[in-house]
C-alpha cells in the first residue's frame, strides 16, 4: 500500500501502521481514511497529503 506525506509538516501516513490515536486501524489505505481525518502532527486535512 502507498504511503502519503503531509506537505506541511512532513508526517508520513503508513497504511501498515495506521493512526491508532485517531481511530485508523493498521491496514487502512489512505483512500479509505474518513474525510474528516486530519494530520496527527499539524492538523491539516487529507487534501494536503501527497503520495510518497
Amino acid at each position: 500500500m502507498q504511503k502519503y506525506r503531509c506537505t506541511v509538516c512532513g508526517y508520513v501516513y503508513d497504511p501498515e501502521v495506521g493512526d491508532i490515536d485517531s481511530g485508523v486501524a493498521p491496514g487502512t489505505a489512505f483512500e479509505d481514511i474518513p474525510d474528516d481525518w486530519v494530520c496527527p502532527v499539524c492538523g491539516v486535512d487529507k487534501s494536503m497529503f501527497e503520495p510518497e
